[in-house]
């Protein structure tokens, strides 16, 4: 049984925007599409007594959020398998539980006002770091949601870490039939005495340095996809800082994401918590298997 693409809604223009981003994903890959909606509504309705024949407002918002939501998807792609479903449970619960069976899980940017593009809502930023599953959050302009720039972004951490992340933007890439700009930041050393002053010799050797876990990273991953256009970048900085930049003309940012020791959830270091609020397109955090 093929594993669907699943979306959280609301009923916001955040759920939205991730629903039409679901859609057209499950279409590229030909996988089905999963829409759920996440209401504890279902959990008490049971347990309290009903002293009306009205339905309780919650069941009507749920039923109206998860209709109109298969409505649009099947009305955005006609042949697409729709499933959408109201689980009785919260949303980073519920959402978190589907991704252990999901090839994709999509979630909605839920900032609001003038600094929405700078905010996070926190069900998309918990459930990005628990989930089992590749996680898109889409967020960013318009252009970048639709993918104008036929372009993908792949940040590229240490090498045992980026091979999955790596495979997944691949993977999109062909899709797409866009290219893909795989970017490592690397950091100037500077003298002790004073900070300003860079050592040109050890810059380029780590330069170098970044270079060469880039093409390590990448070497057998592109042999799987001989297709698709890889752009290498080395960037002095700063990772989370320099990754906002190729972001801000790409159709998808992927990051790769590692479990903590513990064992519960993703690490989300500074650049994936960065990335996640501030870039300029939708971001994929890819749990590292």
């Amino acid at each position: 049984m093929e594993r669907p693409v699943v979306v959280g809604v609301d009923g916001s223009d955040g759920s939205l925007a991730a629903l039409d981003w679901a859609v057209e994903e499950a279409a590229r890959f030909g996988l089905p599409l999963r829409v759920v909606y996440a209401s504890l509504w279902e959990r008490y309705e049971g347990a309290v007594p009903s002293f009306t024949a009205e339905r309780p407002a919650e069941e009507v918002a749920a039923q109206h959020i998860v209709a109109s939501s298969e409505q649009r998807a099947r009305q955005l792609s006609p042949d697409l398998q729709v499933n959408a479903v109201t689980l009785p449970d919260d949303a980073v619960a519920a959402l978190t539980e589907e991704s252990r069976s999901a090839a994709v899980l999509v979630t909605g940017s839920s900032g609001r006002g003038a600094v929405k593009e700078l905010l996070l809502g926190s069900v998309s930023l918990a459930v990005a770091g628990r989930a089992d599953c590749p996680v898109v959050v889409v967020r960013g302009e318009e252009r970048n949601v639709k993918g104008v720039s036929n372009r993908i972004v792949v940040g590229v951490g240490e090498a045992d870490e980026a091979a999955t992340a790596v495979r997944f933007a691949l993977r999109e890439a062909e899709a797409r039939g866009c290219e893909l700009q795989a970017v490592r930041a690397w950091r100037s050393p500077r003298q002790p005495a004073d900070p300003l002053v860079v050592l040109e010799s050890a810059a380029h050797a780590y330069e170098e340095q970044a270079a060469a876990v880039l093409d390590e990273v990448l070497e057998e991953a592109v042999a799987e996809h001989p297709k698709v256009s890889v752009e290498r970048t080395v960037l002095e900085g700063p990772a989370h800082r320099v990754l906002l930049g190729p972001a801000a003309d790409a159709g998808l940012l992927v990051l790769g994401a590692t479990r903590r020791q513990d064992g519960f959830g993703l690490h989300l270091g500074r650049v994936s918590h960065t990335a996640l609020h501030r870039a300029a397109c939708p971001v994929a955090v890819v749990p590292h298997r």
